[in-house]
C-alpha cells in the first residue's frame, strides 16, 4: 500500500462515528470491549474522567468493562476509583511471580492479564479535557473494518506557559526526536501524527503477539512492531481534536527521550535497520540548575522489554490464538 493511499484510506475524524451506530456494529460482531486507564497519582483528573466514561460510554454499553491499573499512587487515585465503582488493580500484584518493573509499559503489559475484551482501549488518565470521543473515536475504525488491527489517536497539544496555552506547541519529544527518527528510518510511518499518543486501541490478538517496553518506550516500540508484523494497512489514526494535560518540565522530558531512544534503537537493530557495535549506555546524567548551581545526578534508566504474551506460559495456557490472526501472521511472514 502506498503511503498517500494509506493516509487517505486510514485517517479518520471522530465526527465520522456515533456511539449508537458503533453499539450496533459491536453487537452485530459479538465483540467484547475493555477500556483501561493506567494511573500514577492522577487524583486530580481520574474522577471526572470516570464520571464521563460511566455516563457516555459504559452505561450505554459501548464498552463492557472499565479497569484502572495503578502503579503505586501516593494520592487518592485508588480511593476515587473505588468510590466511582470501577475495578482497580495494582500492576505489581498482577501475576507477581513474573516480577514487576516501574513504568507505564509494565502496567499496560500486566493489564492484559486482567482485561477480558476482544478489543482493548488504553487512555492516559491525566487528561483535563476528556471527552467521549477519546474512546468512541478509537473504536470506530476497529468496528467498521475487520482489516484494521490498531488505531492511534491524534490531536492538537497545547503547551501551557506562563499561565496561557500555546496552540500546537505541545508534544516536544514527539516533534523534536520521535517523528524525525521515524521519518528517517521508517518513512512509511511518516504520516502518523502522534506516534507517542497515549490514546490507542487494538485487537487483543495483536497485543498478545508483540513485546512491550516497560517504560517510556512502550508506544514507539509498539508502533514499530505492529508495522513490521502486520503491515501499514493494519494501522489507522483518528483525529480526536484537542488534548490538554499537564506539561512536564524539560528535565522529565529529557529522561523520557533517553528511554525512547533506547527503545527505538533496539527495534532498529532487531529489524536490521542499523548495527550496534558496542553496548549502549544505560546511565543518564540528569543535569539540573538549582540555586545558581549545576547539579548532576547520574541515574540508571533502562528500558526492559517484556516478551509477547503468547510466549508467557501463565498467559498462553488460558488463551487460544484466533484463526484470523494466524492467517495474517502467516501472510506477513
Amino acid at each position: 500500500m502506498k503511503l498517500n493511499e494509506w493516509y487517505l484510506n486510514n485517517t479518520y475524524d471522530h465526527k465520522q462515528f456515533q456511539v449508537k451506530e458503533l453499539l450496533k456494529l459491536k453487537k452485530k460482531k459479538g465483540l467484547k470491549i475493555s477500556l483501561c486507564f493506567p494511573t500514577l497519582n492522577e487524583g486530580k483528573t481520574i474522577g471526572k474522567i470516570l464520571d464521563i466514561v460511566n455516563k457516555e460510554i459504559y452505561k450505554p454499553g459501548l464498552v463492557d468493562e472499565v479497569v484502572i491499573v495503578d502503579s503505586d499512587s501516593m494520592d487518592r487515585t485508588v480511593d476515587i476509583v473505588r468510590e466511582k465503582g470501577f475495578k482497580v488493580f495494582d500492576h505489581s500484584r498482577i501475576f507477581p511471580g513474573l516480577g514487576s518493573h516501574r513504568g507505564k509499559g509494565e502496567a499496560l503489559w500486566k493489564s492484559l492479564f486482567v482485561l477480558e475484551g476482544d478489543i482493548i482501549i488504553w487512555c492516559d488518565s491525566d487528561i483535563k479535557n476528556f471527552h467521549p470521543r477519546f474512546v468512541y473515536g478509537l473504536l470506530g475504525p476497529l468496528l467498521l473494518r475487520d482489516d484494521i488491527d490498531f488505531v492511534k489517536g491524534f490531536y492538537q497539544r497545547p503547551l501551557k506557559m506562563n499561565g496561557s496555552y500555546m496552540k500546537g506547541e505541545g508534544g516536544r519529544v514527539t516533534e523534536i526526536m520521535v517523528r524525525p527518527m521515524l521519518n528517517y528510518h521508517y518513512p512509511q510511518l511518516g504520516k502518523i501524527f502522534q506516534p507517542l499518543s497515549g490514546e490507542y486501541a487494538g485487537r487483543r490478538e495483536v497485543f498478545e503477539n508483540i513485546p512491550f517496553f516497560t517504560g517510556y518506550g512502550v508506544e514507539s516500540g509498539m508502533l514499530i512492531d505492529i508495522f513490521e508484523k502486520f503491515g501499514l494497512e493494519s494501522i489507522a489514526q483518528v483525529n480526536i481534536r484537542r488534548r490538554v494535560h499537564r506539561n512536564q518540565p524539560l528535565s522529565a522530558l529529557s529522561r523520557m527521550a533517553f528511554g525512547i531512544l533506547q527503545a527505538i534503537t533496539k527495534k532498529l537493530e532487531f529489524y536490521g535497520k542499523i548495527k550496534v557495535t558496542s553496548r549502549p549506555n544505560k546511565t543518564y546524567n540528569q543535569i539540573d540548575y538549582i540555586n545558581k548551581e549545576y547539579i548532576m545526578a547520574p541515574m540508571l534508566l533502562e528500558e526492559v522489554e517484556r516478551p509477547p504474551l503468547i510466549e508467557v506460559k501463565e498467559y498462553r495456557d488460558s488463551k487460544k490464538k484466533s484463526p484470523h490472526l494466524k492467517n495474517k501472521l502467516l501472510k506477513v511472514s
